[in-house]
């Protein structure tokens, strides 16, 4: 049986996979650009011109880049038989409502989806290994 941990963020995916006592760590980037969205007057004056700023052209690329991200993930996980998610922030939901969504048969697989703080590469193994003993 192949079990799958997947610790994810913005910026990165660690793949933990647990086949016959084995275990395998694997990180995959995300190449998702980060936006910082600058605002405000060009000047110093009241009501001098304004930049406009474009939020949803940046939240659609980011949309995008999430989407290709998850795939690049989903290619990695294909074949297990138990996931589990697991991160900060919503990166975990949003990857596990993509799965439940458009891969199906992957959705049907997940164990758990859960809010986890930054980890080192050892703690997210250990906690993969424990979240399969105890479920």
């Amino acid at each position: 049986m192949k079990r799958t941990g997947i610790w994810l963020d913005k910026d990165k995916a660690l793949i933990v996979t647990i086949e016959k006592e084995q275990e395998t760590l694997q990180t995959i980037p995300s190449n998702i650009e980060h936006y910082r969205i600058h605002g405000g007057s060009g000047t110093r004056f009241k009501g001098g011109p304004q930049d406009v700023v474009q939020d949803s052209k940046y939240l659609e690329r980011e949309k995008h880049q999430l989407k290709q991200y998850f795939k690049t993930i989903v290619d990695e996980i294909k074949d297990t038989d138990a996931l589990v998610i697991f991160g900060p922030a919503g990166t975990n939901e949003k990857f596990s409502e993509e799965l439940q969504k458009n891969y199906k048969p992957l959705g049907t697989k997940i164990k758990g989806v859960q809010k986890a703080d930054s980890m080192t590469d050892n703690q997210v193994k250990a906690w993969v290994r424990d979240f399969f003993k105890s479920n």
